[in-house]
């Protein structure tokens, strides 16, 4: 297979798959990054996407882990004419699921596969396996099904074909939403532990203390925990909380299906609210973005 776009989830699936024992031809903009993984993994370098095709062999399987919107369909519509009839696409980015849709139709007619494949698990997954939730044809699953459990935490586990193509990423936007909503849960408590001033609570304790039994124990609080250890004040953190596109798609879906979900709502809105704001609750939820997914943290006076 070729993985396409070698940044912080790309190049980590890379090694996950190297370790799994899958043969991987990359290419990315950055020849240092080629290059670095090439001496680590034992990935083939690609000098270019046209060339990392060439060095596969049929059914050709091309992983796009690129930004949404605008760079991936680029690139799928560039991938498109270098495939032949029964290689796959899949494109590993969180991607509207209109888009992949509609992707995935424009290439079934021209006989390339295509799986959209929702991607959860953030710089944490080459060491922990990454959360997939794939959508596309039963035959492309199966075809596919060798790198998924290499990628996953186990064979068995941490990785399912949800349904037809755009299943995946509508899974991932749903789980980004419930995402948002728990780090709001989780940032207005905290603050108000922080504002009761005659108390002096330990956040840090708190927070690892919760870890152990608790029925708000999670990877999120994990993450939360091990980032208060260290800095509890998170006066260096700006407080300003940003939005990816799953987040408003989430927003967008409920209501056109008239689904009632004010919590997921809400978190998103408070984001929004956040980039005028000054509260310790931002700070906290810049925090944990910056520990699940490596997201950039905005800092003080910048």
């Amino acid at each position: 297979m070729a993985m396409v776009g070698l940044g912080k989830m790309g190049g980590n699936m890379v090694r996950r798959l190297r370790r799994g024992g899958i043969e991987v031809v990359g290419y990315d903009r950055a020849a240092e990054v080629v290059a670095q993984l090439v001496a680590e993994s034992g990935m083939i370098a690609a000098a270019s996407v046209t060339d990392a095709v060439a060095k596969l062999n049929g059914p050709r399987v091309v992983w796009l882990m690129l930004p949404s919107g605008a760079p991936t369909e680029q690139q799928i519509r560039a991938l498109a004419p270098l495939l032949s009839e029964g290689d796959i696409i899949v494109d590993g980015g969180n991607s509207n699921y209109h888009d992949s849709q509609r992707r995935g139709s424009w290439l079934a007619e021209q006989g390339i596969g295509f799986m959209d494949s929702g991607t959860s698990g953030g710089i944490w997954g080459l060491e922990n396996g990454y959360c997939l939730m794939v959508g596309g044809t039963p035959e492309v699953a199966q075809t596919m099904r060798p790198i998924l459990q290499a990628l996953a935490p186990a064979p068995d586990r941490g990785w399912a074909h949800v349904g037809p193509v755009g299943a995946g990423h509508f899974t991932k936007m749903i789980h980004n939403g419930i995402e948002y909503g728990m780090m709001q849960a989780f940032a207005e408590g905290l603050e108000l532990m922080h504002g009761k001033k005659e108390f002096d609570l330990d956040l840090a304790q708190i927070t690892e203390l919760w870890r152990h039994s608790s029925v708000v124990r999670s990877w999120l609080l994990d993450l939360t925990a091990d980032a208060l250890k260290s800095d509890q004040k998170l006066e260096n953190i700006a407080p300003y909380v940003a939005d990816s596109g799953e987040g408003r798609w989430t927003a967008v879906e409920a209501v056109d299906q008239g689904v009632a979900a004010p919590v997921l709502t809400l978190a998103l809105q408070m984001r929004f609210a956040s980039q005028d704001g000054t509260g310790y609750g931002y700070r906290l939820l810049s925090t944990m973005r910056n520990a699940f997914g490596g997201h950039a943290v905005k800092r003080a006076g910048n």
